[in-house]
């Protein structure tokens, strides 16, 4: 039904705030470089109006921090803007602190979290290679 992929990778050994806190953070930073994603407001019987939501699915992937690193590199090689969350990024408290510390690390070095990516289906597929549906 889509011909993109909106996929998040979360490392495998994070514990569940971090996965859900990583996940809402790279969320945010696709829908912030691409609002087209969203859609219209949501309207409930009574006429309450609520916040629009993605237009497609977000899948949810897991995996070692090995495969996250090469993930990262894979779409940095095919030119694929992502959303990236470093483990230095759970210490500091707003967003100013947290690209200072990212900008200290490298696709080399990084101790990537999680990562979230939305482009073609079929190049979401290869970059996320490794990764295995979160469960």
């Amino acid at each position: 039904m889509f011909e993109t992929k909106f996929a998040i990778v979360l490392r495998d050994d994070l514990a569940m705030w971090q996965k859900l806190n990583v996940t809402a953070f790279l969320a945010t930073g696709i829908v912030g470089q691409k609002p087209e994603i969203i859609g219209e407001a949501y309207r409930d019987a009574a006429g309450h109006v609520y916040n629009a939501l993605s237009i497609q699915p977000i899948i949810v992937l897991s995996a070692g921090g090995v495969t996250l690193g090469d993930i990262q590199r894979r779409a940095l090689a095919k030119g694929v803007r992502t959303s990236i969350y470093i483990d230095e990024m759970f210490s500091t408290g707003h967003d100013a602190a947290n690209r200072e510390v990212f900008s200290k690390s490298a696709p080399d070095n990084a101790r990537v979290a999680g990562i979230a990516i939305h482009a073609e289906k079929k190049l979401v597929d290869k970059i996320t290679k490794g990764a295995k549906l979160h469960g």
